[in-house]
């Protein structure tokens, strides 16, 4: 085993990129240099017309490209000049029989696959965008980076030159490259292999699940200080969500800022009208909906959501589906609120909100949209599930039950699909209280239903608001009017979703005491029969979704 060369000056240099981007100034500083260059097919013509000497591969290795470019460095006087080790004399003797030069530097990036398949194109130009010489190239200088550097990115070009200038790379510069290019392929190696296993495997669990990640922004601290942390993107995730988002104002975004923005868009955008979420601690303490038809319909949906729980919303994460309007903005600029994470905001939304300085302000990608494909860590593994969308045939209220009660009517069943809707949001076991289209009561995350039952009721009726629609968002935190005497009523006359059954009467007694007047839960409990009389005593409507029920662990 040899040791490394500390510095190796760069000599000889393989170029072959597709991304062209800053090519011509970098053939010409390596050009100006002294440093001989070796290209291929359109990277060459484009060295050339920048008024550079290049050498083409079919000179070096005497055999044209073939099959319509798809082979041209995989030949022995291209890979030997890569893989050669500079301190192994046998490997320099072997190069000088036969009349090979080595290579000092690499600069490699590959065919836009992902891209391609980002685009919609069809599965044939998709497969002809999948990369073959070109990783095979990186692969081998970044194992022999020992004896060559390899460079994967065009924003690497200038540190490129200044190495060049300054006797060439270091060991520990080609050992940085060398984890940067085995990462690149790394990457596209998984985007290839998770698209032909979506695309191939009629399995409904493909044999490879894969996610390459990249380092997009180390973090002040995790959930905790005590606790290092960093955001990551993956190239492979269909549509770009939360991660990608752009920090239009404030702070840096924090670990806990991403998680609750990430849980606020996934309640938002749980519903096709325009709506708003509240999210604190990952789960939701206001969730609404607005008609199209109304008079700026996020605005109104952000003052329904903010009067489900105004004591919690104080700094809370916001999302909307909508972008933000300057009534919107108004609103939120009156209440603590740590982000608010939207599709866009108008450019009076950003003159209201810009003046407060602690609000951070997040704008999605354009083509955001939700996961489809959920992966969540475990000990050893990876748990990985489709992603809880409304698919399932008991969530169309169109194939919901009756089982007890009269039929609800228009506005009812609006509510109970509100509900049933927004259910999801909460963590389990959830129970959810509606009326208008807004929550007005959540109990979420216990260990059994009947204190989730109690809870959502007390918080209907100890910390909302007294009237949705004439809430007062001005008072920090909303506190005014929200216990004592004067407590709103608010459970009385709601309806409820229950994420999963109930497994005796006694949670749904909780919410019929209460004043609820219409309940939407899964059923499927051995004790149904006992529940549906429960309610058909009290004269209340109950449906039941035929199974289909809304877990959310988190």
């Amino acid at each position: 085993m040899t040791t490394p060369l500390d510095q190796i000056p760069v000599q000889r240099a393989l170029i072959s990129v597709y991304d062209k981007t800053g090519l011509a100034e970098l053939a010409q500083g390596l050009a100006g240099a002294g440093v001989e260059i070796v290209s291929t097919g359109s990277t060459a013509a484009m060295i050339q017309a920048a008024g550079v000497e290049v050498t083409e591969v079919a000179e070096v290795t005497g055999f044209p490209e073939v099959l319509g470019g798809r082979v041209k460095t995989l030949h022995p006087f291209i890979h030997s000049g890569i893989l050669a080790d500079k301190n192994v004399g046998e490997h320099m003797d072997q190069l000088t029989e036969h009349d090979i030069a080595p290579f000092d530097l690499v600069v490699v990036n590959l065919y836009p696959f992902v891209e391609t398949v980002a685009s919609g194109a069809s599965q044939p130009e998709a497969i002809e965008q999948i990369d073959i010489g070109g990783p095979t190239m990186v692969r081998a200088a970044a194992k022999n980076h020992g004896s060559v550097a390899i460079v994967t990115n065009p924003e690497a070009y200038h540190d490129i030159l200044t190495a060049v200038a300054n006797g060439g790379f270091t060991l520990a510069q080609r050992q940085r490259l060398a984890v940067e290019a085995f990462a690149h392929t790394a990457s596209y190696d998984t985007a290839v292999a998770t698209w032909m296993a979506d695309n191939f495997d009629d399995a409904d669990h493909p044999a490879y699940a894969g996610n390459a990640l990249e380092l997009k922004e180390t973090l002040r601290y995790g959930e905790n200080p005590h606790q290092p942390a960093a955001i990551y993107t993956t190239a492979t995730t269909p549509a770009p969500g939360v991660a990608q988002a752009t920090l239009l104002h404030g702070k840096a975004m924090s670990f806990n800022n991403y998680v609750d923005a990430d849980a606020a868009i996934r309640a938002a955008y749980t519903f096709t009208e325009p709506a708003v979420a509240i999210i604190k601690h990952a789960n939701p303490c206001g969730l609404a909906v607005a008609s199209v038809d109304a008079d700026d319909a996020i605005a109104n949906a952000h003052r329904k959501a903010h009067a489900t729980d105004p004591v919690s919303a104080f700094g809370g994460v916001i999302a909307a589906n909508r972008p933000v309007s300057a009534a919107m903005a108004a609103q939120v600029k009156e209440i603590f609120t740590e982000v608010v994470v939207a599709p866009s905001f108008t450019p009076e939304a950003l003159e209201v909100l810009t003046t407060k300085k602690n609000i951070r302000l997040l704008q999605l990608p354009e083509d955001f949209a939700l996961e489809t494909k959920e992966f969540k860590q475990i000990s050893g593994g990876m748990l990985v599930q489709e992603a809880d969308i409304y698919q399932a045939p008991g969530d169309n209220p169109e194939n919901w039950e009756l089982v007890a009660g009269s039929p609800a009517d228009e506005a009812t069943m609006s509510d109970l699909v509100f509900a049933w809707q927004a259910v999801r949001a909460p963590k389990s076991n959830a129970i959810l209280l509606a009326s208008d289209q807004a929550a007005v009561g959540i109990g979420m995350g216990q260990v059994n239903r009947l204190d989730s039952c109690r809870l959502a009721i007390e918080r209907a009726n100890t910390l909302g608001a007294a009237s949705t629609g004439a809430q007062d968002v001005s008072t920090p935190g909303g506190a005014e009017n929200v216990s004592g005497s004067n407590a709103p009523d608010r459970a009385s006359g709601s309806v409820a979703a229950s994420d999963a059954f109930f497994p005796f009467p006694d949670g749904l007694q909780i919410l019929i005491d209460a004043g609820v007047r219409a309940v939407v839960q899964p059923g499927g409990s051995v004790r149904d029969e006992e529940v549906i009389e429960a309610a058909n005593a009290a004269g209340i409507t109950m449906y039941m979704t035929g199974g289909a029920r809304h877990f959310y662990h988190g």
